[in-house]
């Protein structure tokens, strides 16, 4: 096993960082190459330690792995006798053996693909995603509410606030705390519903090229940006191979590719069927993909399948899936990663159905794109 590949060592010395961290960036690496697998993302730090002496006498692997436990990051499985597991079964939600990560750790694997992907962002009291016009975003409902974290600055009432201080700390004391704050409650004029469709089908890492991770990194990101920045606007998770099926955030760390073909109609027909059930006018579908579409279930339950060349039939299926979204105004952005021509004319002609987008792009640049995409259509439904 090449425990090295997909990975590039650089001289670098992270200032004022504990020898946990230093370990932890490279961990938190490791973990999401090998979709949670904690015993597989030890044995490559392991092999890494060796090659690069991350690790010294005063702080060793074993000293780290006792600190993620401590910490909370992994934990170890026990079975029903309360005898540690063995390790023979893979788990659902976790890595092999008798570790896995917890709920803390995929959070944070969340906001590193955040920080990774869109890093460029910055926080600020206006929000990301301005109208062009000021409080035409949010209607005011006239009632008050506690101060939360991720609360807009702009919200904040300073009246309500500092009547707050002063009840609180006194006049002659004066002080304002954030359990003084009050925020003006309320609504968004316009909310936005987005399904997100991940290729899973070998294709994604055939020949030698991991596709998978940044893709996966991407999803990743993308929740962590709604969930945190938008929580009023919806986001749902599909993945695609032979069949479709949605799975939720939490998993999206396991996530991996199967021997499967591309059903690209089952993850539209899925995507859309998530879609009519949300109330919010605005809707929009991301399809993150590199291969052709290979595959479709019949109506008899059997497969059909080709993956020579593009099969006229699939591809029909397709452009009917692209026009019924339009007629059900759901744009459809493809991030295709692949260069092949054939395949390039294939999505001009899915995204002229839809009237969607599409960008033909490599593994580099795929997260900024899918934030600006996602921001722009926010923007142009919002005013």
């Amino acid at each position: 096993m090449n425990t090295r590949k997909g990975f590039r060592f650089t001289t670098y010395e992270a200032p004022d960082q504990t020898p946990f961290e230093k370990l932890f960036e490279i961990f938190q690496e490791l973990i999401t190459h090998t979709s949670g697998d904690v015993e597989e993302a030890l044995d490559w730090l392991r092999e890494l330690d060796k090659e690069y002496e991350l690790t010294d006498d005063d702080y060793t692997i074993d000293d780290f792995i006792e600190d993620l436990k401590a910490k909370g990051f992994i934990r170890e499985e026990f079975d029903a006798d309360g005898q540690q597991d063995n390790g023979e079964e893979d788990g659902e939600d976790g890595g092999n053996g008798n570790l896995s990560i917890t709920a803390k750790l995929e959070r944070m694997l969340r906001q590193r693909a955040l920080d990774q992907i869109f890093g460029k962002l910055k926080r600020s009291g206006a929000g990301n995603h301005k109208t062009g016009k000021s409080g035409r975003g949010d209607e005011h409902t006239g009632e008050f509410r506690e101060y939360r974290f991720g609360d807009s600055l702009e919200h904040i009432s300073m009246t309500e606030s500092l009547k707050n201080a002063q009840i609180n700390h006194g006049i002659g004391n004066f002080s304002l705390s954030e359990e003084d704050l009050v925020v003006e409650d309320t609504q968004y004029k316009a909310q936005m519903s987005t399904v997100l469709m991940i290729d899973i089908s070998h294709s994604m890492i055939l020949y030698g090229e991991d596709r998978i991770t940044p893709a996966k990194k991407v999803a990743m990101a993308l929740a962590e940006l709604i969930t945190t920045r938008y929580p009023k606007d919806t986001l749902d998770i599909l993945v695609f191979g032979n069949d479709a099926w949605p799975i939720p955030i939490k998993d999206l760390p396991y996530l991996k590719v199967g021997p499967y073909h591309t059903n690209t109609v089952a993850g539209l027909q899925l995507a859309m069927d998530m879609l009519r059930r949300k109330r919010n006018t605005n809707k929009q579908i991301f399809m993150i993909t590199d291969g052709k579409p290979s595959c479709l279930r019949l109506p008899n339950g059997d497969y059909y399948k080709n993956s020579v060349g593009l099969d006229d039939y699939i591809v029909e299926k397709c452009y009917a899936m692209a026009q019924q979204a339009r007629k059900l105004h759901i744009p459809i952005t493809t991030f295709m990663i692949a260069q092949d021509p054939y395949l390039m004319q294939f999505v001009r002609e899915f995204t002229k159905a839809n009237k969607g987008k599409a960008f033909y792009t490599g593994l580099k640049g795929l997260g900024e794109m899918i934030f600006e995409d996602y921001e722009q259509n926010r923007r142009k439904r919002i005013k």
